[in-house]
């Protein structure tokens, strides 16, 4: 099969990777790519939010199978534009992947289904929800009701920092994504992804992860799009999977058939677990990053196969063969993030690594320029390991880390604290 990936960060490398060690893979183009998977397969210069230019590539260049990594194509409409030209897509409608592009949304499906969430106020003006934090109070969250690049969620500790990030929002600072807010009620407790596949109404869990969100150890200091994850999550226990699934995951699935909407992809449910009772936080149409990075160096080969299921509408004779083992991610971030850092600093000891199905340096935001590998993104190497233990995954990721010649870069040291110090 000749497939095209479209996106440039470190899920889109793991992604790559995946799918080159499935043997119905005959060619892979990713677009744009990085420097990274321009290693392992070929990168094309296209607008991946025109649909109509990725309907036309895809036709000029074979493929038989699009999959679509980042959430913004998604939300543009790209997965219908190639559908409509023809083309096998692993993806959501723009319909369907309102579900991220807007929190409102998804609130209002989890009112119609009664799915556990945390209470909330949709607001398009800074006054009135400024009127809801003095009724409410703090601790809260305050979201960007659009897309925000994972940036647009302010935990307020305090009446006053959630009117700041109230006038921030309304004041442009995550520009249109923040024309209308979001405020939940702060739940507490111990978050996890699940991931799962979906063609419609049938519903193949693929895993489970926990992200760091936190740029700080010990999850302190400001929300980045991660810093690092690991799986399997151990707070996603059997009993807590199940309610996830029979309360939440498969009432939303049904709820957007009955809509019309009918989901087609993986669905990422970004859930927040206490006492046994998982609640939802929210939902990603797309991989997380970086979970991707750490489900793809377990599943294998097999991922491609569950997409490819997936995307033919064959999932309800799918199945997920895990081996017994654990993996983790490192995130290695330029100084500053998530705030201002520079760009274009070289990226020395990439060359020096051996990589295998045990370890893998996934890059998110790199390019080449005169044959050295240069920094490109706040986010830019992703050091993956697996093994196992979670303690074998993680002494081989930080050598994998520590094997990197960057002064400009730093990372969390502390991945995984909460599974390793039980």
């Amino acid at each position: 099969m000749n497939i095209l990936i479209l996106g440039s960060g470190g899920r889109e490398h793991s992604l790559a990777w995946a799918t080159m060690q499935n043997p119905k893979c005959d060619k892979l183009i990713v677009a744009p790519g990085n420097a990274g998977i321009a290693q392992i397969a070929e990168c094309a210069s296209i607008s991946i939010e025109d649909g109509g230019a990725v309907a036309e590539f895809a036709g000029e260049n074979n493929i038989d199978l699009v999959i679509i990594g980042p959430e913004a194509p998604l939300a543009a409409g790209v997965a219908d534009d190639l559908r409509a030209a023809g083309l096998l897509v692993f993806g959501p409608s723009a319909s369907a992947a309102r579900l991220e592009a807007s929190k409102s949304f998804t609130k209002e499906i989890c009112a119609a289904v009664n799915a556990p969430t945390a209470a909330y106020g949709h607001f398009t003006d800074a006054a009135s929800a400024r009127a809801h934090v003095a009724r409410t109070g703090a601790p809260c969250v305050v979201k960007a009701d659009g897309l925000a690049a994972g940036k647009g969620v302010i935990i307020a500790q305090t009446r006053a920092e959630a009117e700041t990030a109230i006038d921030e929002m309304f004041g442009g600072a995550f520009g249109g994504a923040g024309a209308e807010v979001v405020i939940e009620a702060f739940m507490t407790g111990e978050e996890a992804s699940f991931f799962v596949l979906v063609d419609g109404e049938d519903v193949l869990p693929i895993g489970t992860a926990q992200d760091h969100k936190r740029v700080g150890e010990g999850d302190t200091g400001l929300n980045t799009g991660g810093m690092g994850a690991y799986s399997p999550a151990p707070v996603m226990d059997a009993a807590v999977t199940r309610k996830a699934l029979d309360e939440i995951v498969r009432p939303t699935m049904a709820e957007m058939v009955r809509r019309g909407t009918p989901y087609q992809g993986v669905l990422y449910a970004g859930l927040m677990i206490e006492d046994g009772q998982p609640r939802l936080v929210e939902y990603n149409v797309r991989f997380g990053d970086p979970e991707c990075q750490v489900l793809m160096m377990r599943l294998g080969a097999q991922a491609f196969d569950l997409i490819h299921a997936c995307a033919e509408g064959r999932l309800a004779d799918a199945q997920v063969t895990w081996a017994d083992d654990h993996a983790m991610t490192v995130v290695l971030a330029a100084k500053g993030y998530p705030g201002s850092y520079r760009k274009g600093s070289e990226i020395g000891g990439l060359g020096t690594l051996q990589e295998d199905s045990f370890h893998q340096m996934f890059h998110a935001g790199t390019s080449e320029e005169a044959g050295k590998v240069v920094a490109t993104g706040g986010r830019v190497l992703n050091a993956t390991a697996r093994g196992a233990t979670l303690a074998d995954a993680r002494a081989r990721a930080y050598a994998l880390a520590d094997r990197i010649d960057w002064p400009d870069g730093f990372c969390r040291r502390d991945i995984g604290w909460r599974a390793l110090s039980d």
